[in-house]
């Protein structure tokens, strides 16, 4: 579980290795992930918009931007919760995902919390640390 706190707003991510949709005699690992945002804050805010950087163990980079998640854009009022899940393909058996949601309070500000980076390993993956 991976987890940041930005302006009293909490978001804590859970990523796991999507066996049945991914065939790694060709190149495809596909990944879903579990998202819960949790509004620690006095204030109603909505989430507007979301950036995901999505790094491949290439160092490849792509960079995913849009409106809301999963179709909504959530408003969580003091201590209301939403949570979503989806989903992410590779190229590569691992990566790591980062990014930022853009939230707007009740008085119009606009702002942003950060999505911790989280990363993406095919279960069994002898991994490298230099």
């Amino acid at each position: 579980m991976y987890r940041a706190l930005t302006r009293e707003i909490e978001v804590t991510v859970e990523p796991y290795y999507l066996e049945d949709q991914s065939d790694p005699e060709d190149g495809r690992y596909v990944w879903g992930y579990r998202i819960v945002i949790v509004n620690h804050s006095d204030q109603i805010v909505q989430l507007q918009s979301r950036h995901w950087k999505i790094t491949d163990e290439n160092g490849l980079v792509d960079e995913v931007r849009g409106s809301g998640v999963v179709g909504e854009q959530p408003v969580l009022g003091p201590g209301d919760t939403y949570e979503y899940s989806s989903g992410c393909p590779l190229d590569t058996p691992s990566g790591v995902m980062v990014g930022s949601y853009q939230m707007q309070s009740a008085v119009g500000e606009l702002f942003d919390v950060e999505i911790p980076a989280f990363s993406l390993d095919m279960p069994g993956l002898a991994r490298t640390l230099n």
